[in-house]
């Protein structure tokens, strides 16, 4: 994805960008039920590569699996490309980990932006004071092959009940994250930047003392004058 997308992305809320997908009719784009092992004060922004879990069946998820070198999930650590966001189809189970600290650390070291899993992540208070973002339902000690087999890498999956295709914009702040259509990124992502900018605006009138109404959303022309006198103002 190009920089100028990436950084537009890295300042705006994920509830600013559920609003602008809302009004194109997209309504299950947030991935349900993941919050940040550790939160970073910044956004995570990149494009999709996913890895998909199936139901474990015992006769096929012994340890001696992670011996082959082309087990899916240790492959997807080591191809996801940088700068982009590893999801993780865990069927919203997190009673088997996803993955552990020392995968999510390798992910780290290879560039990669961030990580996603509607399960959960063993190791996670490691995972936390790691620098990069990541995701999950909440910790899981089990490996993964208790529960879960992966089996197919950068296919469309389901996360958190919210449809990912490869290449679509994850984004994830301080709250939780959403899936952006990679053919609607950039005029999502310039809608978000407006409404950021004046929802900037309506907090400090607010803090002020000023109704909401007529001012969110705005219906007066008044607060239109006042916000382009904001906005120049503030260089926004």
């Amino acid at each position: 994805m190009n920089e100028t997308l990436r950084e537009k992305l890295m300042g705006v809320s994920v509830a600013t960008l559920a609003t602008a997908l809302y009004k194109r009719g997209l309504r299950n784009q947030v991935i349900q039920g993941v919050q940040p092992v550790g939160r970073k004060g910044r956004n995570m922004v990149g494009p999709a590569f996913t890895l998909r879990y199936m139901p474990a069946r015992d006769d096929r998820n012994q340890l001696a699996e992670f011996r082959n070198p082309e087990h899916p999930q240790r492959v997807a650590i080591e191809t996801c490309p940088p700068g982009h966001v590893l999801v993780m189809d865990s069927r919203k189970d997190a009673r088997a980990a996803s993955a552990g600290d020392i995968l999510i650390t390798r992910l780290m070291q290879r560039g990669g932006a961030g990580v996603v899993s509607d399960g959960g992540f063993r190791d996670a208070a490691t995972i936390a004071g790691l620098d990069i973002p990541a995701y999950h339902q909440r910790p899981s000690s089990p490996t993964n092959l208790t529960l879960h087999e992966a089996i197919e890498i950068n296919v469309p999956v389901g996360c958190g009940d919210a449809p990912v295709f490869p290449g679509d914009i994850l984004v994830g702040d301080d709250d939780c994250v959403i899936v952006i259509p990679q053919d609607i990124a950039e005029e999502v992502a310039a809608e978000a930047v407006e409404m950021t900018a004046y929802e900037d605006f309506v907090v400090e009138r607010v803090k002020d003392g000023e109704s909401i109404i007529g001012l969110y959303p705005c219906t007066k022309d008044e607060h239109r004058a006042a916000f382009e006198a904001w906005r120049e103002k503030n260089g926004r």
